[in-house]
C-alpha cells in the first residue's frame, strides 16, 4: 500500500475519531496526517514524512488550538430565553405583592411576585424585572 494511502486513512479515522470527542486536538492531528500524505503523494521518503507530521501536529496543537478555544469559550453575546428578560421593564397587570401578581413582560403575561416582600404594586405601574424564578418573574418597582 503506498504511504500516501497510509496517511490519508489515518487522517479519515481521526478526523472520525474528533467527531466523537469533539475536543479539537484529533482534528488537528487529522490536518496534519494530511499535510502528510499530501508530501509523501510527492514522493518525500519516510522518515521525512515523519516530521512533516510532527511538525504540522506541533504547529496546530501549539498555535492553532488555544486561538479556536478562545473562540469558543468567549461569552455569550447575547441572552437568550428567560435571561434575556432580566432587567427588561413589564406592565403590571393585577396587583403585585410578595404573595404574587400578574405582569406583562414584552407582551406575554407573567406571574410575579414583589423583590421585597411588603411591597403592594398596584395594576398600571411598570416594573423592572429582578429574576426569573420558575416561572415566576421577581420584581420591583422603578418608581
Amino acid at each position: 500500500m503506498d504511504p500516501w494511502l497510509i496517511w490519508l486513512i489515518i487522517a479519515a479515522v481521526l478526523a472520525a475519531a474528533e467527531i466523537f470527542t469533539v475536543t479539537a486536538a484529533l482534528g488537528m492531528l487529522s490536518v496534519a496526517a494530511l499535510v502528510t500524505a499530501g508530501s509523501a503523494a510527492v514522493g518525500l521518503p519516510l522518515p521525512f514524512q515523519f516530521l512533516v507530521f510532527t511538525a504540522a501536529a506541533t504547529i496546530s496543537v501549539l498555535f492553532v488550538r488555544p486561538l479556536a478555544l478562545r473562540h469558543v469559550l468567549q461569552p455569550q453575546a447575547e441572552k437568550f430565553g428567560v435571561d434575556a428578560l432580566i432587567g427588561r421593564g413589564a406592565y403590571v397587570v393585577s396587583e403585585v405583592t410578595g404573595l404574587g401578581g400578574r405582569v406583562r413582560i414584552g407582551g406575554e403575561e407573567w406571574t410575579a411576585r414583589a423583590y421585597d416582600e411588603t411591597l403592594v404594586i398596584p395594576p398600571g405601574k411598570i416594573v423592572d424585572v429582578m429574576e426569573i424564578s420558575g416561572a415566576t418573574a421577581i420584581v420591583y418597582p422603578r418608581d
